[in-house]
């Protein structure tokens, strides 16, 4: 097997693609399916930066906020593997539609949401749009493209995905300061009205034989309640409730029955035959450790600029500028990496970078210039993030046949997702209990009075959010703050070495070896 994308050996159009199309309406289908999955890309972090401000407004708990962002992601997670199983089942087009259109309805929903359950439910059908979009506009646009030209093509669609996610923050930290935390939402609308008439309009319609692959209805079920549970006692779990307890055993239960009957499926949710190939396995490992560190990072980071460092939401979303340029101005380069070296160099020197990155965003505490506090960890993590993703996303790809590829996406986007969840559901627990140790020491050397200490330990689940007047018992809650992220960014940087070490074991300069089912 080998790391470098296998070129297609058929040189005919598509079938039922006219001559000339890809040379003609290649564009076209790059700028729908690039539009489509922004939205998914930006939400998943734009929320980030707006979090204080709907924490204030609508009077949520550390852990409330917490699920605005896990609400997303579960649903997300867990139905990404059936919203690429129907792409492949249904159409690529027609089930990316259908999630652009839902994912617009869940925005407006969100952003006229007034309370945190209504929110919390908008979001959850948000994931579900999601679900729908990214997978199937990673297989519209493998399917529509060849050779070198998918190379480019996924490359192009990775590293735009890539800095929609950087961006996310950079726009949300704007329009909460100058408008609204729901224009963060609103704005999506627009988007997807754009991406549905691209798709309608200029994007061909794909026969596919709806008998070819029949949908794991149970699968698709025990997948979601596993994750959901299992996620739910997390969360929860340092409440001390019994339910949480109870909710994260069932979860484990739930996982173990889906891998069970996956093995005993006529048509399983995750075809184990995809496994067997060691660079897609390999690939889905490093996205797993590579984006688990990146998002409990992106969760925190924001957070800790507006509630302990002082920033306001615009300075918070601009802080990440550097990392949105590096993504734009480098992505295609970083897309031709693969075809020059082949994807082993690129898939483990791009991972250690971002550790390197991610130790830097320890070296802070309460204060400081900028320049030197936040920008240099910023840089060095977009370089390693640069270097790692379009070449990740083309080895993925190239890896399975087309007829698998709306399956092969939603398993990759999947299992990003999962590491997602996982990654936030692990630290808060953590984050807590850092947080609250460190609290109650600095308190107590800071002489607060009594009644101000009583006040403060009253709020402690509202983390860096705690309303305090004494300015000593809020010097002790931000530095308390900045003391548990630096135990994030370590354990991220940890976890983004690992990635590296995972491509030097698995991924191999062959080439590639496609997965025949």
């Amino acid at each position: 097997m080998s790391c470098v994308p296998m070129p297609c050996t058929d040189t005919k159009a598509p079938t039922g693609v006219v001559p000339g199309f890809v040379a003609v309406n290649s564009r076209w289908v790059l700028a729908a399916t690039v539009l489509g999955s922004s939205m998914d890309y930006i939400d998943g972090t734009v929320v980030n930066v707006a979090l204080p401000s709907m924490q204030n407004l609508l009077g949520a708990t550390g852990t409330q906020a917490q699920w605005v962002v896990e609400s997303y992601a579960l649903f997300l997670a867990a139905l990404l593997l059936t919203g690429g199983s129907l792409g492949d089942r249904f159409g690529f087009r027609r089930i990316f539609l259908f999630g652009v259109v839902l994912f617009a309805v869940a925005s407006l929903g969100c952003g006229l949401a007034h309370g945190i359950s209504q929110l919390l439910f908008a979001r959850s059908l948000q994931g579900v749009g999601g679900a729908l979009l990214v997978p199937n506009s990673l297989a519209l646009l493998s399917s529509e493209f060849e050779g070198a030209d998918r190379a480019r093509a996924i490359g192009t669609w990775s590293g735009f995905g890539a800095i929609m996610t950087a961006l996310g923050p950079v726009v949300g930290g704007w329009v909460v300061q100058h408008a609204s935390w729901r224009w963060a939402f609103l704005l999506n609308v627009p988007v997807a009205i754009a991406t549905a008439w691209i798709t309608l309009t200029k994007v061909p319609n794909r026969e596919h034989d709806p008998g070819m692959f029949p949908l794991d209805v149970q699968g698709a079920l025990l997948v979601t309640a596993g994750l959901g549970c299992v996620v739910y006692g997390m969360l929860e779990w340092s409440n001390g409730h019994l339910l949480s307890r109870v909710a994260g055993t069932a979860g484990l239960v739930f996982l173990a029955m889906f891998v069970i009957t996956e093995r005993n499926a006529k048509s399983p949710l995750i075809p184990p035959e995809l496994f067997l190939n060691r660079t897609f396995s390999g690939a889905n490992l490093l996205t797993f450790f590579l984006y688990g560190a990146l998002s409990a990072t992106f969760f925190y980071l924001p957070l800790n600029l507006i509630q302990a460092q002082g920033y306001t939401p615009t300075q918070a979303g601009a802080a990440l500028l550097p990392m949105v340029l590096l993504m734009f101005f480098l992505s295609r380069w970083a897309a031709g990496l693969v075809q020059k070296w082949g994807a082993r160099l690129p898939l483990w020197m791009g991972p250690l970078i971002a550790a390197v990155g991610y130790v830097l965003f320890a070296r802070p505490r309460v204060g400081g210039c900028y320049w030197l506090n936040y920008f240099p960890a910023i840089t060095i993590l977009g370089l390693g993030m640069t270097i790692s993703v379009a070449p990740l996303t083309t080895v993925v790809m190239s890896s399975v046949d087309d007829n698998r590829s709306g399956i092969a996406s939603g398993i990759n986007n999947a299992v990003s997702q999962m590491a997602a969840l996982l990654a936030l559901a692990l630290s808060a627990p953590l984050f807590f209990a850092k947080f609250s140790a460190e609290l109650k020491t600095n308190l107590a050397s800071s002489h607060v009075p009594a009644q101000v200490v009583t006040q403060v330990e009253g709020q402690r689940r509202q983390l860096g959010a705690i309303r305090v007047t004494d300015a000593r018992a809020k010097t002790a809650v931000d530095e308390a703050f900045a003391d548990s992220f630096r135990l994030i960014v370590l354990l991220a940087a940890g976890s983004a070495a690992v990635a590296g070490f995972t491509a030097m074991v698995t991924i191999r300069d062959e080439r590639l070896t496609r997965v025949r089912s």
